[in-house]
């Protein structure tokens, strides 16, 4: 078992403390990941990687099953068309596979962009950089390591 990744090398470097969650088999949906964390599903955060017409990519934390809205997050990236990024794409702007990606340790840097949903609960769970796993902590945390850009980016 893997207990050490980017994103965990990064709260390490940042003083953070965290629990790295490692599941005993193979994650299946969102609903699995937070039961088995013992959290809620809008206490999982998901990273949704997002290719901008400029050919550049924006990183948006979203919690649980909500739903990025497009009309938004292209009013606030100032473009007309963005897509959601293809796997290969995912790994060329964050190091990380898809379904593993956290906002921590990227590869190169991202503009991030949180939506106020995550605000809800105390306690959160990111992507930890490797498969079935994940990484617990406090959302003031995430926010204090991170400094995204906050704002009401779901539906």
């Amino acid at each position: 078992m893997q207990s050490s990744t980017p994103a965990t090398q990064a709260l390490d470097s940042l003083g953070i403390p965290y629990r790295l969650f490692v599941h005993q088999g193979k994650v299946h949906s969102l609903e699995q990941a937070a039961r088995e964390r013992d959290l809620s599903s809008e206490q999982i955060v998901r990273s949704l990687v997002f290719r901008i017409e400029t050919g550049s990519f924006a990183l948006v934390l979203v919690a649980g099953p909500a739903k990025v809205a497009w009309p938004k997050l292209r009013h606030h990236l100032g473009v007309s068309r963005i897509t959601t990024a293809s796997a290969e794409e995912v790994v060329q702007a964050t190091g990380y596979a898809p379904g593993t990606v956290s906002p921590l340790g990227l590869s190169m840097p991202l503009p991030i962009l949180a939506d106020r949903g995550l605000l809800k609960h105390e306690v959160i769970s990111i992507g930890a950089g490797i498969p079935n796993a994940g990484i617990i902590l406090r959302g003031a945390d995430l926010l204090t390591a991170l400094h995204p850009v906050l704002d009401d980016f779901c539906e």
